[in-house]
């Protein structure tokens, strides 16, 4: 099984844009033309996979609790400017890029929140 895609609710999906833009830019997404109030981003030349949207029950976009969405990039290096991107953008910092544990050679990630507070880490494994 594998997921479809992920939807992150934005009160303004306009200005939560540049946020996305960057952030998932820095690891080779684009996003497609916004329509109908969603935008939605996706490997350059691949499916669609994260869509950014209003709630649709009308109530204020909020992060979940304990909720994370991490993305797997293909560097280092993208790691690096995924978070900077991030926090460029208006973002906040959950834990700079690196390897978890510290001590260890095969997971390299970093954390951040977006922000209406949703929580992603973008990771090397």
């Amino acid at each position: 099984m594998s997921i479809g895609y992920v939807t992150i609710g934005a009160a303004d999906v306009d200005a939560a844009l540049p946020f996305f833009d960057a952030a998932l830019g820095a690891m080779g997404y684009e996003r497609g033309e916004p329509s109908g109030g969603w935008a939605f981003y996706g490997p350059k030349g691949g499916s669609p996979c994260v869509g950014i949207c209003r709630p649709h029950d009308g109530e204020a976009a909020r992060a979940g609790n304990g909720i994370m969405i991490a993305f797997r990039a293909e560097t280092q290096d993208q790691v690096r400017a995924a978070h900077a991107a991030a926090l460029a953008t208006g973002g906040s910092d959950e834990g700079a890029p690196g390897f978890r544990p510290p001590e260890g050679t095969e997971f390299y990630g970093a954390y951040f929140r977006d922000p209406v507070g949703n929580k992603f880490c973008v990771y090397v494994a």
